[in-house]
């Protein structure tokens, strides 16, 4: 075990001493870690927690010589040794809470089912770590909270999976809005992927040798294992459409599109709308009963009006008020965020930019003055904001609000309720229903006190 004391003074007298290289095509040896060319006790030393599908970013702390993966962890044995071995990680477990135990850890890269996120989060944070946690946040508008006190309690720094802040085109297409180059914005859509119906709790299986599948569900409630619940060897089904884990496709994607709606509105201080009504497709049938298909209309304290929908949804006649040929341009958005001025729009989403017109394109590359937060490389920004004891370009504040927004939706729809947000007491007002739904049960002994 390396010489944490040494390599924790060293920081505190050194913070941003070492500039962060850029991304190599070929990761060499002293990338890696292993010709000194960063000193130890000046390196980042990185956890993951997580390795399914997402968790190839993780890889990423290897690429640059500031920061090493050092230890992996995950229920599924097959799984977190293959990626140990990928990873060049030398420590292996089960168990998160082990990996958290570890003082020669700095960090911890989150990247297990939604319902996971924050008792994680919150272990790792009492622990002295930096967190990076994939979208969504939360599973309960409680849990955003309590990710909030992460920060404000133990002074930690934490990077949101938001990776399209750290893309340039995005970026460029917001800072556009913000300098007034589509006049006043009048309205925002905001679609993401639909969600899915179907998937069976039967048959029920015995559970895969080397996967510790009471682990798995944690503080979900106790279930029989099969195949469409959370195979550890296919795509992870339930994990995205039973809503004992997640709330579905309203933030597992559109936590992205949500994000970049939330960017701009934090920069302009609007907070969050503080008006909603939403109706959706829950399914009747099957084991998957996030919702399938939705659409929102929000409004904010200054009459702003927003809406949030589906794929499916959105690309129906009428739903996108922009004219055909201008519609057909963005058939290509699965996810988008689309602002509406008196003079014109912009369109951003992880497959590009489009704007209402070349000439307003253009203007991207110098939009004005008005600029956000710079970030080439998501992991890299961490890495950087870590040594630097800075937040990063994907902040915690933002994420709480831009998840609460994806809560309030599936709320209204669950309740068939119009809803109201109090912004200075940050509670639904005028039905206990839907404000009872603001938390989730956790199964004993699981809570959001976890501690290593």
């Amino acid at each position: 075990m390396k010489n944490k004391q040494s390599r924790r003074q060293f920081l505190k007298t050194s913070l941003g001493a070492s500039a962060l290289i850029g991304f190599p095509t070929v990761i060499p040896a002293s990338a890696l870690g292993k010709d000194g060319a960063v000193a130890p006790s000046n390196r980042i030393y990185v956890g993951a927690i997580g390795c399914g599908r997402r968790s190839g970013v993780a890889n990423e702390y290897n690429m640059v010589k500031e920061s090493q993966l050092i230890a992996v962890c995950d229920p599924v044995k097959w799984r977190r040794e293959e990626k140990a071995k990928e990873w060049n990680a030398e420590h292996i477990y089960n168990d998160f809470r082990d990996l958290i135990a570890r003082d020669d850890i700095d960090a911890v890269h989150i990247v297990t089912p939604d319902h996971w996120h924050v008792p994680i989060a919150l272990a790792a944070a009492r622990a002295g770590k930096d967190i990076y946690c994939e979208k969504p946040l939360a599973i309960s508008i409680e849990q955003d909270f309590a990710a909030r006190a992460i920060v404000e309690k133990y002074d930690r720094i934490f990077q949101y999976g938001t990776q399209q802040r750290s893309m340039q085109h995005l970026r460029m297409g917001i800072e556009l809005v913000l300098n007034g180059h589509i006049g006043e914005v009048k309205d925002v859509y905001v679609w993401a992927p639909s969600g899915a119906k179907g998937g069976s709790a039967t048959p029920v299986l015995p559970v895969p040798e080397g996967f510790d599948y009471d682990l798995w569900l944690g503080p979900a409630p106790e279930a029989p294992f099969s195949e469409d619940r959370c195979s550890p060897h296919g795509p992870p089904k339930g994990t995205y459409f039973v809503y004992d884990y997640t709330i579905g496709m309203i933030g597992g994607w559109g936590s992205h599109p949500m994000d970049q709606l939330q960017w701009w509105a934090d920069y302009e201080d609007l907070g969050i709308p503080e008006e909603y009504s939403a109706t959706g497709t829950l399914p009747s049938t099957g084991l998957f009963n996030t919702v399938a298909n939705w659409e929102m209309q929000a409004k904010y304290a200054n009459g702003l009006k927003m809406h949030f929908l589906d794929s499916i949804t959105a690309d129906k006649p009428g739903k996108i008020p922009l004219p055909a040929a201008d519609r057909k341009r963005l058939e290509k958005f699965k996810n988008c965020t689309l602002f509406m001025g008196d003079e014109g729009w912009v369109a951003v989403s992880r497959a590009g930019l489009v704007t209402s017109t070349p000439e307003l394109r253009r203007k991207a590359k110098d939009p004005g003055d008005h600029r956000l937060v710079e970030s080439k490389w998501h992991p890299v920004d961490f890495v950087k904001c870590i040594k630097e004891r800075k937040q990063p370009v994907s902040t915690l504040e933002s994420a709480v609000r831009s998840d609460i927004i994806c809560h309030l939706t599936d709320i209204s729809i669950r309740t068939g309720e119009s809803l109201k947000w109090d912004a200075a007491k940050e509670t639904i007002i005028g039905s206990e229903k839907a404000k009872g739904m603001m938390k989730r049960p956790m199964r004993a002994p699981y809570n959001l006190d976890i501690r290593v």
